[in-house]
C-alpha cells in the first residue's frame, strides 16, 4: 500500500504496521490511522508518526528510555482495557517530540505519551494524571541523559 507524506513523498508501508487509534490523537481525534516511519539512521532515535489520512501530519517521536532512563507512568486502566493491553511486554512508549530552530533546546512531552500494543496494533495518546513530568521535557537536559 502507497501513502503520501509531506516529509518523504510517497511511500510503500504494509497494511499489518498500521497503528489504529480508536479517539485520535489530542487536538487531533479524527486522525485514527497512523505508521510509524522509522529513521534509517541507526545512530538517530527519532522516528515520524505519520497519519494516513493527511499527509500533512507527522509528529516526531523518540522512546523516551532514551533520554530519560527512569522515565515511569502508570498507564491508566481504562486505556489499558481500551488497547486490550494484557502483558506489559506488549507495550511500547513514544513521546512527541518539539523541534525548535535551536535543535539543542527540544523537548519532549512526558506527561502526555504515546502508548502502543504492539501485539493489536491499537494506540493511544495519554493525559496523565498528576504527571510529575513536564510537557516541555528538554532532551538535552544533562550530559549524562542526553542521545
Amino acid at each position: 500500500m502507497k501513502i503520501n507524506t509531506k516529509n518523504f513523498g510517497q511511500i510503500e508501508i504494509e497494511e499489518k504496521d498500521i497503528l489504529n487509534f480508536p479517539s485520535g490523537m489530542l487536538a487531533f481525534e479524527d486522525q485514527k490511522e497512523f505508521i510509524i516511519i522509522e529513521n534509517k539512521d541507526s545512530e538517530n532515535p527519532f522516528h515520524y508518526l505519520q497519519s494516513l489520512n493527511d499527509s500533512n501530519l507527522a509528529f516526531v517521536i523518540i522512546d523516551p528510555f532514551i533520554f530519560k532512563k527512569d522515565y515511569d507512568i502508570n498507564i491508566p486502566d481504562s486505556v489499558v482495557e481500551n488497547l486490550e493491553i494484557n502483558i506489559p511486554e506488549d507495550v511500547k512508549l513514544y513521546t512527541i517530540v518539539t523541534v525548535p530552530k535551536n535543535l539543542k533546546e527540544m523537548t519532549a512531552n512526558l506527561s502526555g505519551p504515546i502508548v502502543i500494543n504492539t501485539r493489536n496494533n491499537k494506540g493511544a495518546q495519554v493525559v496523565l494524571d498528576n504527571s510529575q513530568y513536564s510537557t516541555r521535557y528538554p532532551i538535552f537536559k544533562k550530559e549524562s541523559e542526553a542521545i
